[in-house]
C-alpha cells in the first residue's frame, strides 16, 4: 500500500458536505482535513500498489458534488519521528 494525499478545492459553502461524502464512501480514505487557503480539505489516501492513482482520483474523488478542483501528492517514503 502507498499512500497519496489529495487536496481538495470545493464549490463554496460545500467543503463539510464533500468532506462527509468522501469519508462515507472512499474507503482508501485514512484521513481528511479542513484547511485554509487556496484548497478545503486535505485528503490522506491508501492505495493497492497496483491501483492507477489517476483513474481513482478522476473516478473517485473528482466526481464527488461539490469538489471543484483537486491537486494530487505522491509520496515516496515516510518517515517517523521518535
Amino acid at each position: 500500500m502507498r499512500a497519496i494525499y489529495v487536496m481538495i478545492k470545493c464549490e463554496m459553502g460545500a467543503s463539510y458536505r464533500v468532506a462527509q461524502l468522501a469519508a462515507d464512501s472512499i474507503d482508501e480514505l485514512s484521513e481528511l482535513h479542513s484547511t485554509s487557503g487556496q484548497y478545503d480539505l486535505l485528503g490522506k489516501f491508501y492505495l493497492d500498489s497496483g491501483q492507477d492513482t489517476g483513474l481513482f482520483v478522476t473516478e473517485r474523488i473528482q466526481t464527488l458534488p461539490g469538489v471543484k478542483d483537486t491537486y494530487t501528492l505522491i509520496t515516496f517514503n515516510a518517515f517517523v519521528g521518535r
